[in-house]
């Protein structure tokens, strides 16, 4: 695939002859470049200021519609777009209110159920530590005794799986111990004495850990924090579909799922073919699993090829025909002029698709759909990638075995999935971009593998998705609105950790986007803070964002009025979460290498929990820093070129000779 990827980049440029959009391709070549400066910290600093005082001198050669030079990509530019000092300076818990006795800090709406003191965290790295532990309705806060260097252990209820019985030697036969299986690669330990006048600590653990299990309510509609950003207001699906182009002649914004009637897994806000009727959109629900219709996702702003999603169709062992949904395809591979073909990728294993044929699913007969190339992609279910992540956990968490540890990574077989997933969306990204194709993504409901690849495509193909509000767009449209099952995915207040539904599809997602981000530094507006901050609150149940299975259930439960979107929080901090060198390379396409020895492990936020993998100073801290020297840098620029100016101003005036009019001559610096 890595040599697909660089044929793919090439043949891209040289079809799209006149076309403004330039493949990038992550060659290896360049492969030291691409990753953070492997010399000195003062070094990198030094190449920074070069690059920034460079900015304000001369624009870099990017080609655009516009602007056909010769594309060079430069090492340290920065964005002009971006201005930290005019960003809000808001921190995430300015306003917690500060408990008198533990010193707690709590969230607005936050309460504190119990207090538990003489508890020990059974540290796997440091031994015992003493202290006191308090249970709130969103979090366990745990704070050693000792004074002068105290120790802090902040875990958020949502992200606990399961709590384990443990046993704690030599403490006494009135101890107990207990083990926080968490979501996010950790599993800390308590000890703690029993007394008959002490609450049960399982137990409010357990109806705060699982509130839907208890008939309480998720900890997001009871957060009642204020943020001067509303980001509920990121997405309108009719103003993105605009940006795009749509509609056209070809394509309709349709609202006949307005009620969710037609598909109560898909949004309200449809595109779809012009010349197609309701009644026939009706009989293709009826054909598609899950009545997942065939339906537009992103439209190619040059080729207008398209890429379109669905489920599934129901042919069964029967073969099973539907004459709409085979017209229905046709009209979209009409659409696209340039290209008498379509092409349908399905995310399945070739094996799998044929089980499900013999369960009445299936996939396209290329006998039946003329004109149609069928291609499987080979990833497989929810239940493989679970079951690589659990054994992810064991190898870095607590102990690493250094002396297997590729071996043990290679035996997870977790980086082939990311491989799997990033060549199926390369190659969806070059059917569009290089073969000028459409194309129609599925997997079996079209909720899981088909969200993971079509908004990995999207994201090579359209830059507007790698700035910080676009992929905020992405998510909300590809994952949110379409319906991929978060609540049944990661479990959220359900105390059923058993449970075949959970499956860790949207980490997987952003692992590939970090991947991206490892090979293309200069092509992301946010930085690896963010990608963390996401996935933490993917778990944490503090906003609404992904909360629910569905938009029809998420209106139901007055979601967007009831509780804050994450984005809110992001919004009102975006100096937090700014990659300082971000490049809005426009009309880029990003062919990302997808060969095994190009990806890692994101051990900062696989391995985070242990001390003996992080790095002695945060990344994100050290660009947070940067930012701060990019800032400054800015200003003084812009205060010499106010004096130069001023200076040639005041020169220009006493050699000049004043005009009967009063107007001065400027003199051009």
């Amino acid at each position: 695939m890595e040599k697909q990827a660089g044929v793919a980049g090439t043949g891209g440029a040289a079809d799209g002859e006149g076309s403004s959009r330039k493949p990038w391709v992550c060659g290896p070549a360049s492969a030291d470049s691409l990753d953070s400066p492997t010399g000195s910290h003062v070094e990198w600093c030094k190449q920074l200021i070069a690059a920034t005082i460079s900015s304000q001198i001369q624009q870099p050669d990017i080609l655009s519609r516009d602007n056909h030079k010769a594309f060079r990509r430069p090492e340290f530019m920065v964005s002009k777009r971006l201005n930290p000092r005019n960003l809000p300076a808001l921190r995430y818990g300015a306003q917690v209110k500060m408990y008198q006795v533990n010193q707690v800090p709590l969230l607005p709406g936050e309460t504190i159920q119990t207090t538990v003191k003489d508890v020990m965290y059974v540290c796997p790295f440091s031994g015992l530590v003493n202290g006191t532990l308090t249970i709130t309705d969103y979090k366990l806060y745990f704070s050693s005794v000792e004074k002068e260097s105290p120790f802090i252990l902040d875990i958020n209820m949502g992200v606990i799986s399961r709590l384990e019985s443990i046993s704690v030697p030599n403490q006494g036969e009135n101890t107990k111990g207990l083990e926080l299986v968490c979501k996010d690669m950790r599993s800390p330990r308590f000890a703690y004495k029993t007394e008959e006048s002490q609450v049960d600590v399982v137990e409010v653990i357990s109806r705060h850990a699982f509130p839907l299990s208890h008939n309480l309510p998720l900890f997001a509609f009871l957060y009642k924090d204020q943020f001067p950003v509303d980001g509920w207001k990121v997405y309108d699906p009719t103003a993105e579909y605009r940006r795009q182009g749509l509609p056209n002649e070809s394509w309709t914004i349709s609202k006949i799922n307005s009620t969710y009637e037609l598909c109560d897994t898909y949004p309200s806000v449809l595109v779809i073919p012009t010349n197609i009727t309701d009644e026939d959109i009706r009989r293709v629900a009826v054909f598609r699993a899950k009545h997942r219709i065939p339906v537009l996702s992103w439209i190619h702003p040059e080729s207008q090829a398209t890429i379109v999603r669905c489920s599934q169709p129901l042919v069964g062992p029967s073969d099973r025909r539907c004459k709409e949904d085979e017209r229905l395809l046709q009209i979209i591979m009409d659409a696209n002029a340039q290209s008498h073909k379509l092409t349908i990728f399905d995310a399945r294993q070739s094996s799998v698709a044929v089980t499900n044929k013999a369960k009445d699913g299936g996939y396209e007969s290329e006998s039946f759909y003329p004109n149609v190339e069928l291609n499987f992609l080979d990833i497989p279910n929810i239940h493989v990638m679970r079951e690589s992540l659990r054994k992810m956990k064991e190898v870095v968490y607590p102990t690493i075995n250094e002396a297997h540890w590729h071996s043990a990574i290679d035996q997870t077989h977790w980086l082939e999935y990311i491989r799997l997933l990033l060549a199926g969306a390369a190659k969806i990204a070059d059917k569009l971009e290089s073969g000028k194709t459409s194309v129609v993504v599925h997997c079996s409901d079209g909720w899981d593998r088909t969200s993971q690849l079509t908004s990995l495509a999207m994201l090579m193909l359209d830059s507007y998705y790698r700035t910080l509000r676009g992929f905020q767009v992405l998510v909300e449209k590809e994952w949110i609105s379409f319906g991929h099952k978060f609540s049944a995915r990661v479990g959220h207040g359900d105390e059923n950790h058993a449970n075949s539904e959970r499956s860790p599809l949207f980490v997987q997602f952003i692992d590939c986007v970090w991947q991206m981000t490892r090979q293309f530094p200069a092509a992301f507006e946010f930085n690896e803070l963010f990608l963390i901050t996401v996935l933490d609150h993917l778990y944490s149940c503090l906003f609404g964002t992904f909360l629910y299975n569905s938009e029809q259930e998420r209106v139901v439960h007055e979601v967007q009025t009831k509780t804050i979107s994450l984005w809110s929080y992001i919004n009102s901090q975006l100096e937090e979460f700014t990659n300082p060198f971000y490049v809005d390379y426009e009309n880029h396409v990003l062919y990302p290498l997808v060969s095994s020895r190009h990806l890692e492990l994101w051990t900062s936020f696989y391995a985070r929990w242990n001390p003996r993998m992080r790095p002695q100073v945060p990344v994100h801290q050290t660009l947070k820093e940067l930012l701060f020297l990019r800032a400054e840098l800015q200003r003084r620029v812009e205060e010499l070129q106010r004096e130069t100016t001023s200076h040639s101003l005041s020169s220009g005036s006493e050699h000049s000779p004043t005009h009967p009019t009063g107007t001065a001559l400027h003199t051009t610096v």
